[in-house]
């Protein structure tokens, strides 16, 4: 005989149940590494920021011409993209943009009275409920 026994050995263990099933530990998610992630999205941002108000500067001491310069800089990083991902930038871009221009002209006493009068139209039932006695 062999070493090799080709007997049934038993039922098939199942992935996810309860009883005599196979249980797989779960791998946990740095957090760390989401942290850096997010870091890096706003440093991007930022970026980007910073190469429209240079293409802006750009456009506007050359009226007549129509920024050499702005091509080069965003070729470099954007030559192995496809045209749907080069749109979806730009409009991103845009987005940044208007986001940027909307809070940069509101003041904080602005901000303020704005959200105060949004609370004030809310109704009674999102009001903070008095605990305990008085």
């Amino acid at each position: 005989m062999s070493d090799y026994d080709f007997r049934p050995g038993g039922a098939l263990k199942l992935r996810g149940v309860a009883e005599g099933g196979i249980v797989k530990k779960k791998k946990h998610k740095s957090k760390s590494k989401t942290k850096e992630k997010e870091k890096s999205v706003e440093d991007e941002l930022a970026r980007e920021l910073e190469l429209l108000r240079q293409e802006e500067a750009i456009k506007s001491s050359s009226p007549s011409g129509s920024g050499r310069n702005s091509p080069a800089i965003a070729s470099s990083s954007s030559d192995r993209k496809t045209a749907a991902e080069k749109r979806f930038e730009e409009v991103q871009r845009k987005r940044l943009a208007e986001k940027v221009a909307k809070l940069a002209h509101k003041t904080h006493k602005d901000r303020v009275h704005e959200f105060n009068s949004k609370l004030e139209a809310l109704s009674e039932h999102h009001d903070i409920p008095k605990v305990g006695p008085g």
